[in-house]
């Protein structure tokens, strides 16, 4: 690896390149001194936050090192109805459980400035994707706007009939889905008198939406979610509606093929669907080396410049991919309406655990990768905030950086001092970078309002990561006894208290108007109508964004929040008071006795072994961080780290209380390597775990992550990824 020294930094000469060539240029900082100051600072920062960094990992280990101990004592003679107080007191000795710093009230309110209107006054849908791979980002940051027609049609959203045709347009089915679009118009904006099933034509008439029916002219039974339109006012080729804060269109065109078959000429409903996307360093992303993160950040500044763009080639015709532009309508009054036309983007860092050795500091040791996260992200980031470029990411000057797997208020805080320090160095003005607190570690969770409180002046999300919170739920408590099996934990009174502390805490301090409260992923990625009939639900309990796995699932998605106010919800659950949630997400999710079969036993260890494999095989020798892992029963779900971290600690717990065995272990492994190799089977890039297991990195990376999970930090799965796939990119270089 070749490196250029600067300011006492020894950087890869690739990641040195991009950032002296293209990165400082682009914000304007093409003369050597400038270059030069940015250098002393960034190793400056490096050398003030690095020994902090230390510090609070050290903190952490400390802390479970005393929970350990204090379960391992009280084994057998502790449980939470007549032993919970003991159990609070000793968390709050040992201070992993804090108040709100003194000076605030328990009611303060979070006082965030100039956050986007998508973040603070708008509710919708919300994609989370790699950096890593261009077209993927760009078809996140597209998917501002989708068609609600393409979703039903390609997807189970509506039942497949069997007997329908299999090549070209399927007539039958594209009835179903305008019959579908149209039972979404009655429901959302109902006509006056009628349905929109009867419409034979709509037109604009005074400056509102008319439809007819049987030639008689019908309005809107609330007129005002008419926004506007484009083309003729008698035969408009779009009519534009805002309803619960959120746009749709609906396309006129008699001519298509879509539009032939419709009564009206309707030929599909644009949705605004993913008003947010995270482009991600984290989760979704393998990045290892300077390689990786070159590429990442590379792609982060394109998406910030408008500049990236993509050639595709697609049923033999080449095309570009790149950036939306703005979209254009004529308002009510006669004015021109400007709607964004594409995502607003947060960029996720990584966390505070990983080093990498795209740099190393003036000791030689490889740099904390959050730190190297937020620097260049945040510079990268500049472009997106300039008023002369018309496809900038920020309207109102900010850059939103999601701070994922933070423990408690410390590391708050930490992250605060750390952007306020970027902030000098790039010459932003200060509170500039907005935090996004994943709510995914125990320790955040539990001091919740402390955590808003140290971060109350930048903080513009808060997301129940409820994956990676399942995951140190069961690392934290490893010795407190077997834990229920994975499916069940999503049940328990923990995660149930979880969702509504975050959602409750957020309007507690200010969040509406002013910042996100989220909820996480859906992760069954083919199945739309299950989706359609389930994720509604996160929008029932008062969040302002869901994740999605794609840019149909937000289309569909974007469908809820026009049925369901999201702010009408909030203003409820505001009147009603603060829901007392703490013992039950102090209630450790723990089976009271073990008494399942063995072949349930056997059941839930092959599931776990064979997702773990899954996933594994692909990070480690494909570099692929997010994908469409099918399970034990072939059914494709996403997979990331988090899930990864459920499934490794939770048979790493059943290890440590003997409710399997090692060898359960390996033998499952074994014979799961051999159905995850057939799944793969389709990948030319793909390389067998079986039947030489000692060979394949991949098996052996998921072995550890199970036997050695309890050792794990946190139980985290990065150092072990990160060993077997730096190990193997050196192998195969």
């Amino acid at each position: 690896m070749n490196r250029i020294t600067k300011s006492n930094l020894k950087i890869d000469s690739s990641l040195y390149q991009f950032i002296s060539e293209t990165l400082l240029p682009s914000i304007g900082k093409v003369a050597e001194e400038d270059q030069q100051k940015f250098w002393d600072g960034f190793a400056d920062i490096i050398a003030e936050f690095t020994p902090r960094n230390r510090q609070l990992l050290d903190k952490r280990d400390e802390f479970q090192h005393k929970i350990d101990q204090w379960h391992i004592e009280n084994k057998g003679k502790f449980d939470f109805e007549n032993h919970f107080d003991n159990y609070e007191n000793f968390l709050r000795e040992i201070d992993y459980l804090v108040e709100v710093p003194a000076d605030y009230k328990k009611d303060f309110q979070i006082t965030t400035q100039n956050v986007d209107q998508e973040i603070a006054q708008k509710a919708g849908p919300q994609l989370v994707i790699t950096a890593l791979n261009a077209r993927f980002a760009l078809n996140a940051l597209n998917a501002r706007w989708g068609s609600l027609y393409d979703a039903l049609y390609g997807t189970n959203a509506i039942e497949q009939d069997s007997n329908n045709q299999t090549t070209g347009y399927d007539k039958q089915r594209g009835q179903k889905v305008i019959e579908w679009g149209r039972e979404f118009l009655d429901r959302v904006i109902p006509l006056a008198n009628g349905s929109h099933k009867d419409v034979t034509q709509y037109s604009i008439e005074s400056g509102e939406l008319t439809a007819q029916i049987n030639g008689e002219p019908v309005a809107l039974r609330s007129p005002e979610v008419y926004a506007g339109f484009r083309g003729d006012k008698n035969q408009p080729d779009a009519i534009l509606i805002l309803n619960n804060g959120l746009y749709f269109e609906i396309q006129i065109d008699p001519n298509s093929q879509i539009g032939k078959q419709d009564k009206a000429g309707v030929k599909d409903i644009l949705m605004e669907s993913a008003l947010t996307t995270i482009i991600d360093f984290e989760d979704s992303t393998a990045a290892v080396d300077a390689e990786d993160k070159t590429l990442g950040y590379a792609n982060w500044l394109g998406l910030n410049t408008g500049k990236l763009a993509v050639d595709i080639v697609k049923n033999g015709k080449k095309f570009t991919r790149q950036p939306n532009e703005d979209r254009y309508y004529t308002d009510v009054n006669g004015n021109e309406i400007r709607l964004h036309g594409r995502s607003l983007m947060f960029v996720r860092n990584v966390g505070p655990l990983m080093q990498n050795p795209a740099i190393l500091d003036q000791n030689g040791d490889e740099v904390f990768e959050g730190i190297m996260d937020g620097v260049i992200t945040a510079a990268a980031a500049i472009p997106g905030l300039d008023l002369k470029n018309p496809l900038r990411n920020s309207r109102t000057g900010s850059i939103y950086i999601v701070k994922p797997k933070l423990h408690g208020p410390d590391e708050v805080q930490f992250t605060c001092d750390l952007f306020s320090a970027i902030e000098d160095l790039l010459g932003l003005p200060q509170l500039t970078l907005k935090i996004g607190c994943m709510d995914e570690e125990r320790r955040t969770s539990l001091n919740l309002d402390a955590c808003i409180a140290t971060g109350r002046d930048r903080i513009a999300f808060i997301n129940t990561g409820f994956l990676d919170r399942t995951g140190d739920e069961i690392h934290t408590s490893m010795y407190a006894g077997a834990m229920l099996p994975k499916a069940n934990l999503q049940t328990a009174p923990w995660k149930l208290a979880y969702e509504n502390n975050n959602v409750d805490a957020g309007l507690a301090h200010g969040f509406q108007g002013r910042a996100q409260i989220g909820k996480g992923m859906w992760t069954k990625t083919e199945q739309m109508a299950q989706m359609l009939d389930k994720k509604i639900d996160q929008i029932k309990e008062g969040a302002s964004t869901a994740w999605v796995p794609s840019p149909t699932a937000a289309t569909l998605h974007a469908t809820h929040y026009h049925e369901i106010n999201v702010f009408e919800v909030q203003n409820k659950l505001v009147a009603s008071g603060r829901r007392n949630t703490f013992k039950d997400l102090m209630t450790i999710p723990l089976a009271n006795k073990v008494s399942w079969s063995k072949d349930e036993i056997q059941q839930e260890l092959e599931d776990n072994c064979q997702s773990i494999l899954g996933y594994v095989v692909r990070w480690v020798e494909q570099g692929i961080g997010c994908s469409k892992v099918p399970d034990i029963h072939d059914i494709d779900l996403m997979e990331d780290r988090a899930t990864l971290r459920i499934s490794s600690q939770l048979l790493a717990n059943w290890l440590q209380h003997e409710v399997i065995s090692e060898q359960q272990v390996i033998d499952s492994l074994k014979r799961m390597a051999l159905k995850v190799d057939k799944q793969n089977a389709g990948d030319n890039a793909y390389r067998n775990m079986a039947p030489d297991f000692d060979k394949s990195m991949a098996f052996q990376c998921a072995k550890e992550l199970i036997l050695k999970g309890g050792e794990q930090p946190s139980g985290y799965t990065e150092p072990l990824l990160h060993k077997y796939r730096q190990e193997f990119k050196n192998k195969n270089a």
